[in-house]
């Protein structure tokens, strides 16, 4: 059984399958293969995978070019001896800069820039002052100079520390204030063995800076890729998979030329699964758009959160879709004469106690958890909801007609939830549009108004 799971696993990979370590040696085992022959193969499939790579989105390679240029031009200041004698023996902290703070996206180089540039300015200010003030305090004692800077970067760490919970701080500057932390605590111990702290801290400061201006000017200049019109796509490629779903449930299931036939397998099922999983990469997006200037037809202070808005609302109309479609391929599975609606009540009564009884072992469950003791191993009211549940189902197998009526008015109740919803997500793109100040299309004598 191991052998043909081995087996069935590796033929699953395809071509790929073989790229893995694990898998190119097995590979190696099963066809008798010289070494050449072997490295040449992991050679091509890995030639393949970056080919792949690249050609799913292009734009990475744009940013990899991107990043050698900025070294390239940043590696000046260290080769030109003019300009390293400038910065003294920091220079090396500009190239250091551009490969920390270059990233993918224009939001979040500038994030990472800015944060790393004014949080250098701020620490370095700050040790120096926590330097010059441990001096004033104490001018000859060189043992209380060290105690009072060990006080200060004991309290200021710690309160930088702390704001990193706040979550408007940790959302847009978290990395900013590890830069903080950092610069304050190197300044602050250097300052008392270097008795010429002020241009040892202007040099970083300044090779700093200048990578910094070297990463923004690279990616804002050279094929900028925007956070905001990534977002921007995001969103409306949601709309668009749940409004697949939608037409391939009235291709398949409700139009005059449905199919009669099992639904699982096709893709319109699938369609709206992406967007149930859309909240990190939505809310990374979000926060990084943030940080951008204007561009193309995003202006100052575009209505960025709105976004997260219209995604939550898609995402509920998703998980309902999902409720949806698991209904749909039930009921097209099985096929039932009409319904009888005597056993209603029965359902009903029924229903009711396994919700009562489920709740009562949740709580029960709860608690346990919330007072850190082992729940009971026998527990009578899961007991009773599992025994009416069966017996539920043993009702509803009796009378089969009674559960396609069970299912088709789920279903209804699903569709009438989407309903609502969609118009929800209608209203969120009205206040979207309102926001932003979407321009209004262009009507032409071909087009109908309805009033």
């Amino acid at each position: 059984m191991a052998t043909t799971e081995s087996s069935s696993n590796n033929t699953n990979g395809g071509a790929g399958g073989e790229g893995n370590g694990g898998s190119w040696v097995a590979s190696c085992w099963r066809r008798p293969r010289s070494a050449p022959e072997c490295l040449l193969l992991s050679a091509v499939r890995f030639a393949e995978k970056v080919g792949q790579t690249a050609r799913d989105d292009p734009r990475r390679v744009a940013h990899s070019l991107k990043v050698g240029l900025a070294l390239t031009l940043v590696s000046v200041v260290y080769y030109v001896r003019p300009l390293f004698n400038g910065f003294g023996g920091s220079a090396m902290w500009a190239v250091l800069t551009v490969v920390i703070v270059m990233e993918f996206t224009v939001g979040a180089t500038l994030s990472k820039g800015l944060n790393r540039a004014l949080a250098t300015l701020v620490a370095s200010s700050l040790a120096i002052g926590a330097h010059e003030g441990a001096s004033l305090v104490v001018p000859r004692s060189e043992m209380a100079e060290s105690i009072l800077l060990v006080v200060f970067v004991f309290f200021v760490a710690s309160a930088a520390t702390f704001s990193r919970f706040i979550p408007e701080i940790k959302a847009r500057f978290d990395y900013g204030v590890s830069i903080f932390i950092l610069t304050f605590s190197l300044v602050a111990v250097s300052s008392y063995r270097i008795e010429e702290l002020m241009p040892l801290a202007l040099q970083r400061t300044s090779t700093i800076f200048v990578g910094v201006a070297i990463c923004l000017c690279t990616t804002i200049l050279v094929f900028p890729v925007w956070a905001g019109e990534d977002l921007h796509k995001l969103a409306a490629g949601n709309l668009d998979k749940l409004a697949d779903f939608l037409e391939g449930m009235e291709t398949e299931c409700f139009g005059e030329n449905a199919r009669s036939g099992d639904l699982e397998g096709k893709d319109f099922l699938h369609a709206y699964k992406s967007v149930l999983s859309s909240k990190d990469k939505e809310d990374s997006l979000c926060t990084l758009a943030k940080w951008e200037p204007i561009h193309g037809k995003f202006r100052f202070r575009h209505p960025w959160s709105e976004y997260q808005n219209l995604g939550t609302l898609c995402r509920q109309c998703a998980a309902t879709m999902e409720a949806l479609a698991s209904y749909v391929v039930i009921l097209t599975k099985y096929q039932y004469p009409e319904a009888n609606p005597e056993l209603c009540l029965k359902v009903q009564t029924t229903c009711s106690q396994i919700s009562l009884h489920s709740a009562r072992s949740l709580r029960e469950l709860s608690s346990a958890v919330r007072s850190m003791t082992t729940p009971a191993p026998t527990n009578n009211d899961l007991s009773a909801a599992m025994k009416a549940a069966n017996g539920c189902r043993n009702e509803l197998l009796e009378d089969a007609a009674l559960l396609q009526v069970v299912h088709i008015a789920v279903i209804a109740s699903h569709i009438s939830d989407l309903v609502i919803q969609i118009n929800k997500i209608t209203e969120s793109v009205d206040n979207l549009a309102r926001l932003a100040r979407f321009r209004n299309p262009k009507i032409t004598q071909n087009d109908v108004v309805i009033n």
